[in-house]
């Protein structure tokens, strides 16, 4: 009798637990509809740049992805995967552009390392400017996405040359958006836990932690995915809220945002479980605006399906943790506009940082080609637009 106490005792401690990771989670005011593509309302005073145009006839180069963006010391840095073979394969770079006006034109390309190992890539990530030093994080791996991992660098501004501080994080972490700062002191990165590419697998979302200033060493943390998540490509993106932080990843069995919570600064983490909000699977941007409003950049529709377009802003209430609003960026035809522009694009993989009172959105626009064969461009977005009245 003692023994099948025990067992109903912990089936019934088991069961809420069970419904709290397949019930949907809140990211999306539900008491307003999620509108469909074309009754989002445009953002009327977005400026758009090209950051690096894609010109296979000209540079040789087909695959482009992963646009990172970073103000430092007065001037915009981009960066980017760059490859002139397929896309995951050894051919990979990681480069860059600077633009001392803000973002208007840009520099040549800028190599930040093509890997110093016959099979080794290195490819896209993310940047830093802290206490007057600027670093970057690259996602690189071995063959083709074997052994992914994270490298660190940092600019040598007399010499314009990257420092190489070698592999700071294992475990298949790819970093997918900038660190934050946490209330302890460290800095979080958020990102995927990743490996050879399946459609049939589980690569969930993952963080890593800085030594509080030390950015050369971090400690990884993987999040759980809910149990009835059978395919994810985690490829994720964070904000913090105190001691609460809250992380959005990429679903692989659905077109809807995953979330997961922690309540101890990221230690921790509720697992990754489908939400109410619909997103395009692909790589998404968040974060916290001066207004106080969370915002997320992606593809987020009630009707998209997996179409990367158009690209899209959600943004909360000041100091809300579920989005109200949601704004079109740009859509894929843009005549009389710099950039790329076709009846139907992928609009993807965005970045986003604030500076001066505007919103700066990174993007690849691969022109109504096929595959990953982008263009890397810039969205300037007024903060004052994104108001949710």
């Amino acid at each position: 009798m003692q023994l099948l106490t025990l067992v109903v005792a912990t089936l019934l401690t088991l069961a809420p637990l069970h419904a709290e990771e397949t019930a949907p989670a809140s990211l999306w005011d539900d008491s307003r509809p999620l509108p469909a593509a074309a009754d989002i309302p445009e953002l009327k005073h977005v400026r758009f740049e090209v950051i690096k145009k894609w010109d296979k006839p000209h540079d040789g180069y087909t695959f482009l992805h992963g646009v990172g963006l970073c103000w430092h010391k007065g001037k915009l840095y981009a960066s980017f995967g760059h490859n002139k073979g397929k896309e995951n394969t050894v051919g990979e770079e990681a480069q860059y552009r600077v633009s001392s006006d803000d973002g208007r034109t840009w520099s040549d390309l800028k190599l930040i390392d093509a890997g110093d190992e016959d099979n080794l890539a290195v490819s896209h990530g993310v940047f830093l400017s802290h206490q007057g030093q600027l670093w970057a994080f690259q996602g690189a791996y071995y063959n083709r996405m074997q052994k992914i991992h994270t490298r660190a660098y940092s600019l040598d501004e007399k010499t314009g040359t990257w420092t190489k501080h070698g592999t700071i994080i294992e475990n298949g972490f790819w970093p997918m958006n900038q660190p934050v700062k946490l209330q302890n002191g460290n800095w979080i990165m958020p990102g995927l836990s990743g490996g050879p590419y399946a459609h049939d697998r589980v690569f969930p979302a993952a963080v890593a932690f800085s030594h509080g200033d030390d950015l050369t060493h971090w400690d990884y943390v993987q999040i759980p995915a809910a149990k009835n998540i059978t395919r994810m490509w985690g490829e994720s993106a964070l904000w913090v809220d105190g001691k609460r932080v809250f992380n959005l990843a990429r679903y692989g069995g659905g077109t809807h945002a995953l979330l997961a919570i922690s309540e101890d600064q990221g230690q921790t983490w509720s697992p990754s479980r489908v939400s109410n909000l619909r997103m395009v699977p692909s790589k998404p941007a968040t974060g916290i605006l001066s207004t106080g409003q969370r915002y997320l950049v992606s593809n987020t529709a009630q009707d998209r399906g997996g179409q990367r377009s158009p690209l899209t802003i959600a943004v909360s209430r000041p100091g809300e943790n579920v989005f109200s609003k949601i704004f079109v960026i740009r859509r894929s035809l843009h005549p009389n506009q710099p950039g790329e522009s076709a009846k139907r694009l992928s609009l993807s993989y965005p970045c986003a940082v604030e500076h001066n009172g505007q919103l700066y959105v990174g993007y690849s626009n691969n022109g109504g080609r096929r595959g990953n064969l982008n263009s890397a461009e810039l969205a300037v977005i007024p903060i004052e637009e994104l108001n949710t009245d």
